[in-house]
């Protein structure tokens, strides 16, 4: 809704200071009332920028954007650090920022100390014990699961507790007032009428047939709309499991992968427990003495402040227990009958009690009834493995300096030639030609190197192999020959002297009606029958369901005076709408409180944020920014690519 204030009052609206790529590096430590920003020298070699005496490398710009590329691999598992090419200069700019906040800190001596971030870090979910505590072997899994050092997470949750203290004063509770805020609320709830009129282009349609000299003219003065752009021809060889011939396991081989993994197919024994850990061996007892008493586990637990989920633990292996609780409780539990509650016995987390709800035990399976399974997946492993051998083999041989035909006839490998094809894999010699679908990657690849490089190894979608390319005839961009589209040029000719028509009698139309004369007698200055005029009736309000794409005539009728006209184009070149606005009313808000609370409420939030980005613009002001902009045009390029 604000964005729609901000038009109507034509005010410049400033960029929204919001780092998205850090959110997604803490969304798991759940660290409190953190949501709004992100932290932050001639210039040495790898350095980007400077603020004040804080430095931005290409190190630490590599690093975000590596965990962005992991985030999203979580729901695209091909995605590499091109899919995120377009964000390069936010995660600069943003980087800046926090460093800005860091330098300023330090300018003015606000520091933090390290109790306050031992305290956040103790927040983090991941590096609780089960006990709830802060556990450092749980600490230590969490860093080695995110990728990240202790000094990192001290860094981060540093930067955030400056924002918190030193950002969340300057830009909280901006309150604007209603007094403010109603006029707005009274601008939504404007209305306008008016009337449109649409000149459509086929009404305009027809005429001589356009000569050869107006053809060529109209050819010369659209050069640009005819242009082809520059066309690469593709030479694909297919590297699949077909070229590797039978395999196939042996009896042999799967006997012996049988024989190794027998832990796997032999016969499984799983333990469904109850499970309590508390700090000392007295409360641990209690709980033992009402579970051995009778009832449920759960409810023996329950005094020393455990709920039924937090007990209940689940089946549970031998080696998942013993990971889980240690080797000595493992031990117990698989040594007791089902219904036993065993413990107090200790472990690394404290005093464990635990109770054998049941035992599961699952028949193994013998080498016939698994043969099957087996010879599968070691086929599917010498597939894997045989094509990376050859893929390897086919990298080696351009290497050594054969040429794309030389290392395909080499290894068998099958070859496609296409036509020239544009980056959209179109061949405007050939519109007939189809790229195979396993293929419709391949002129995007064709168009990122350069057409005298050597020949390239790209893997096939849905892990359907690889395919080595080359690039053979290229050709520049360049006007299609007249001849050739002879017929296209015609038919845009009259096209657009249709649409010349169109417009030049909704300007007669509009220019009648800004004279006073009715919608009725000014389209008969047109010269031919067109459609009768619509009403329009409208509030401003209304405009926000349109989410952005209001149609046109709405678009003009909010910007007319009162009894004014004005023609706007129709869409895809249907013809152009004739606009008249009759009448405005103005809105009245005094009687919407409603209306009213909420554009307050969003001034108030994004008065927020500027208040906060207008003290970073003022921070970076006063420390001076150096930024060096070729080392980061080259680290752009450079980290960017696909990886």
């Amino acid at each position: 809704m604000l964005s729609s204030f901000r038009k109507l009052s034509k005010s410049k609206a400033g960029p929204i200071f919001a780092v998205t790529f850090l959110l997604l590096i803490l969304a798991s430590f759940a660290l409190a009332d953190i949501s709004n920003f992100r932290q932050g020298g001639g210039l040495s070699s790898g350095t980007l920028a400077r603020v004040g005496g804080v430095s931005l490398t290409e190190a630490e710009v590599q690093d975000v954007i590596d965990r962005q590329v992991q985030q999203l691999r979580q729901t695209n598992p091909n995605a590499t650090r091109a899919d995120i090419a377009g964000e390069f200069d936010a995660i600069v700019n943003a980087l800046l920022q926090e460093r800005t906040l860091r330098a300023y800190a330090e300018k003015h001596g606000f520091q933090v100390s390290k109790r306050l971030v031992d305290a956040e870090i103790a927040k983090i979910p991941a590096a609780r014990g089960l006990d709830g505590r802060f556990s450092e072997q749980a600490y230590q899994q969490f860093l080695q699961q995110q990728r990240l050092t202790d000094q990192q997470i001290r860094n981060e949750i540093t930067t955030l507790l400056l924002q918190r203290l030193m950002l969340t004063p300057v830009a909280a509770n901006a309150r604007i007032p209603l007094g403010v805020a109603r006029p707005y609320a009274s601008m939504l709830l404007e209305g306008r009428e008016g009337e449109v009129a649409l000149v459509p282009t086929r009404a305009f349609a027809g005429g001589p047939a356009p000569t050869e000299a107006e053809l060529q003219r109209f050819y010369q003065q659209n050069q640009a709309r005819y242009t082809v752009p520059e066309q690469r021809q593709l030479r694909i060889a297919r590297i699949g499991p077909e070229q590797l011939g039978n395999v196939a396991p042996t009896e042999q081989e799967i006997a012996a992968y049988y024989n190794a993994n027998r832990a796997t197919y032999g016969g499984t024994e799983q333990r469904v427990i109850s499970r309590a850990v508390v700090p000392d061996r007295a409360a641990a007892e209690q709980i033992a003495a009402r579970a051995k008493a009778g009832g449920t586990f759960a409810a023996a637990a329950a005094p020393a402040g455990f709920s039924a989920a937090d007990v209940s633990v689940g089946p549970q292996t031998r080696e998942q227990l013993t990971q889980l609780a240690g080797a000595q409780v493992a031990a117990q539990v698989f040594g007791a009958a089902s219904g036993t509650v065993i413990g107090p016995v200790q472990s690394d987390l404290g005093w464990n009690v635990v109770k054998v709800e049941a035992i599961n035990q699952s028949a193994g399976r013998t080498l016939a009834q698994a043969r099957a399974e087996i010879a599968e997946r070691l086929a599917a492993e010498k597939r894997k493995n045989g094509l990376a051998d050859l893929v390897a083999k086919v990298e080696d041989g351009i290497a050594d300096g054969q040429s794309f035909s030389e290392v395909a006839q080499a290894n068998r490998l099958p070859m496609l030639e296409t036509p020239p094809l544009t980056a959209g894999g179109i061949a405007p010699s050939n519109p007939a030609f189809r790229l195979p679908a396993e293929f419709a990657q391949m002129p995007k690849f064709a168009f990122e190197i350069d057409p005298d490089d050597d020949p390239v190894v790209e893997p096939l979608p849905n892990e359907g192999g690889y395919a080595l390319l080359a690039v053979g005839e290229t050709r520049a961009a360049a006007p299609a020959a007249f001849a050739s589209i002879r017929d296209r040029i015609a038919a845009d000719f009259i096209a657009k002297r249709a649409s010349d028509g169109a417009r030049a009698a909704a300007n007669a139309v509009t220019t009648a009606l800004n004279k006073g004369a009715s919608f009725a007698d000014a389209l008969k200055q047109a010269g031919r029958p067109l459609p009768a005029p619509e009403p329009l009736r409208v509030r401003r309000l209304q405009l926000q369901q349109f989410q952005g794409q209001v149609p046109p005539p709405l678009q003009m009728l909010f910007s007319l005076s009162a009894g004014k006209s004005r023609v706007v184009a129709a869409p895809e070149g249907q013809g152009y709408f004739i606009v008249k606005l009759n009448r405005i009313v103005p809105g009245d808000a005094s009687t919407q409180p409603a209306l009213v609370a909420r554009v307050q409420s969003d001034f108030n939030e994004t008065g927020s944020r500027e208040l906060a980005q207008q003290f970073i613009n003022a921070a970076q002001a006063e420390l001076g920014v150096k930024r060096d902009e070729a080392a980061i045009a080259a680290a752009k390029k450079r980290l960017t690519t696909a990886q």
